[in-house]
């Protein structure tokens, strides 16, 4: 059966306007990105991830904490960020032999910078537990993007928010290890941001309540790098990177645990 030219015409219309009356798809709009406020490094915050919602690694772990605490066991308390929270890691041996006869707790997060473990203080780590003596070495993450100035307000803040919630404590305060360059391990810029940190938050101690200690020099080697036998990374430490840290602040805990 043949199609004329006219009906052929004809079909071509409908189809079009069948076409013209179907509605297009509609199309998805993307998804804002998010914008993070900023989190001055003295002022308490929660972590969060990249979605903008709360990390949820940090808050297990903080609940995890707050749980410890509420033990009231500990007579120790190490706070900070991963490199604190290698003690449980690399440090494992060398922290049971250290510091096990002092019931110690380790509330260390990855990633923390100063504003996060005052957060975490703040809302019941140190609740119920009265431990004798803690351990505050912070602010190496916050090295990147916050001033000299800031990252000592968020120490202070944190030293200061310790005394009032656990006033019987001593705090050890520890200046901000050394970070390296990578490749070479040589102490860069960000060490020299953190080397004036250090020089602020040294004036806190006041030898009744607050000690500070810095043992960076016990890490980098003659020529002025770090080696990975000691900091794999050059930032984080090896069991004898721990075992440097342990036998640093041995005899200075065993006079603050009386």
């Amino acid at each position: 059966m043949k199609i004329t030219s006219l009906a052929l015409s004809l079909l071509l219309l409908a189809t079009t306007a069948l076409r013209a009356q179907t509605p297009a798809p509609a199309v998805k709009p993307a998804a804002p990105a998010v914008v993070m406020p900023p989190q001055p490094p003295d002022v308490p915050a929660e972590k969060y991830g990249k979605d903008g919602k709360i990390n949820p690694g940090f808050i297990a772990s903080h609940e995890k904490f707050v749980s410890i605490a509420k033990e009231g066991k500990a007579q120790l308390v190490f706070l900070g960020d991963s490199i604190t929270a290698g003690w449980a890691g690399s440090g494992k041996e060398v922290w049971a032999k250290a510091f096990g006869e002092y019931t110690p707790a380790n509330f260390g997060i990855g990633g923390d910078r100063t504003q996060h473990v005052l957060w975490r203080i703040q809302n019941g780590e140190l609740e119920v537990i009265k431990p004798k003596a803690a351990v505050l070495m912070i602010g190496t993450n916050n090295s990147g993007s916050d001033t000299v100035e800031g990252i000592a307000k968020g120490v202070t803040a944190i030293v200061e928010t310790i005394r009032a919630k656990q006033p019987q404590a001593k705090i050890l305060l520890l200046a901000i290890f050394p970070r390296g360059d990578k490749p070479t391990g040589k102490l860069g810029a960000a060490n020299d941001k953190l080397k004036q940190v250090n020089a602020i938050i040294s004036k806190l101690d006041d030898g009744k309540n607050v000690f500070f200690l810095d043992i960076g020099g016990k890490f980098p080697q003659p020529d002025g790098a770090l080696t990975k036998e000691i900091m794999p990374d050059f930032l984080h430490l090896s069991a004898a990177g721990y075992q440097i840290w342990a036998d640093a602040i041995g005899p200075k805990l065993v006079e603050l645990m009386k």
